[in-house]
């Protein structure tokens, strides 16, 4: 018996069951959505773009901030599912950061954080085993989810989802480290603030996802895309404070490198090796002469937190020592005091985010923790010797 199908009813049972938002688009114009969870931004704004270049009745994306979207589509309808976390939900400053990127108000991001913590993970094979009902109705195709992620595809996502012992999958993270453009953001953030530490969690976590196809014999394929993740990291690591010509002698390096590579696996390698000595060598620069662990552990706690006003108490829990201790020690190894090492470490931050981005300052001083813009403009004139409006416009 032939029936209409009611697609909006479809989508409202698929967010339903899978707790995330779903959208159906036409011809460009999204015309539903459902969430059981309220957010005050659509996180799918920061990756819109890409899934709209995705042709394949199927699939999915990982975006930067350790969520992923799925999607079914035929000519006209594409119907996209997500954000949901393929791991345990990112910490308070990745999404700190994405309500950055969203624009979301100062007010408005606790809630906003509140909110897309309440969408369930899920392995994304399970996912995907959803979207293929979906697309049996718009497409009449009877799929399997191993027609959409390779069998140790899945088996990777869904490790990294429920498996506590992250060494058992860390081997197979670094064998497909580079198969998809789609955490060059994720990369480049860590590289540029000489993050190992995050570099490694990431790797340990990240899945596999397929690239864009830039050549058809796959060792070549893997060697383009190597060509150009070297580039973007390159440029990461000058925007990090790497010398330009070092930089480049070492892209030119690797660069020159990868055409000796044999197989892909030894391209995979290569390329983890290039993004560990990009972040090493952005790390020694910004540590300067503050080599202690001491140094570098408190300097990472102030990366992860940018957003919170970091109070030494706290820094020193997370150490597991006393406040008076960490204090004492730090003045003894750097000649400062804490708090203005925190201060220039925000400081920092905020010329990036000056520089490269277009965002208001009172977004950049909400993101960066500050009271207040004032308390921000005070901080950066005192600490750069300009405003924060005379820092951009010079270096624009």
């Amino acid at each position: 018996m032939n029936r209409t199908i009611d697609i909006n009813y479809v989508c409202t049972v698929l967010s339903n069951l899978m707790g995330t938002p779903v959208r159906i688009y036409e011809d460009g114009e999204r015309t539903f959505y459902h969430s059981l969870v309220n957010l005050v931004a659509d996180p799918i704004e920061t990756v819109k773009d890409r899934l709209f270049k995705e042709t394949n009745h199927v699939g999915y994306l990982l975006t930067n901030d350790y969520f992923y979207y799925a999607y079914v589509q035929n000519d006209k309808t594409k119907i996209i599912a997500g954000p949901i976390p393929f791991a345990d939900h990112p910490s308070d400053q990745v999404l700190r950061d994405l309500a950055f990127q969203l624009d979301v108000a100062p007010d408005e991001v606790d809630n906003f954080l509140m909110n897309i913590r309440n969408i369930v993970p899920m392995p994304l094979d399970s996912t995907i085993a959803a979207l293929l009902s979906v697309n049996h109705i718009l497409n009449g195709e009877k799929l399997n989810v191993t027609d959409i992620i390779p069998i140790e595809d899945s088996e990777l996502v869904h490790s990294a989802r429920v498996n506590e012992e992250a060494d058992s999958g860390r081997e197979a993270d670094r064998r497909d480290f580079n198969n998809s453009l789609s955490i060059e953001q994720a990369i480049t953030r860590i590289v540029r603030h000489g993050d190992l530490e995050a570099l490694n969690s990431y790797v340990a976590q990240a899945p596999a996802i397929n690239s864009g196809i830039l050549a058809k014999e796959r060792l070549r394929q893997a060697k383009n895309t190597f060509i150009v993740s070297t580039t973007v990291i390159c440029r990461a690591a000058i925007r990090g404070g790497m010398d330009v010509q070092d930089a480049l002698r070492m892209s030119d390096s690797y660069i020159q490198k990868i055409e000796l590579c044999k197989n892909t696996m030894e391209t995979y390698a290569l390329q983890y090796q290039m993004v560990v000595d990009f972040t090493t060598a952005v790390r020694r620069l910004r540590e300067g002469e503050f080599q202690s662990k001491l140094v570098s552990d408190v300097r990472n706690y102030i990366i992860h937190h940018l957003s919170e006003p970091i109070r030494t108490g706290e820094i020193a829990d997370s150490l597991s020592t006393s406040r008076s201790k960490l204090s004492t020690r730090f003045k003894e190894e750097t000649g400062m005091n804490l708090s203005e090492f925190i201060l220039q470490e925000k400081i920092k931050e905020g010329k990036e985010l000056l520089h490269y981005t277009d965002k208001s300052l009172s977004a950049i001083s909400a993101y960066l923790g500050f009271s207040s813009q004032s308390h921000f403009n005070r901080i950066f004139s005192r600490l750069v010797g300009l405003s924060p409006l005379k820092y951009r416009e010079k270096h624009r």
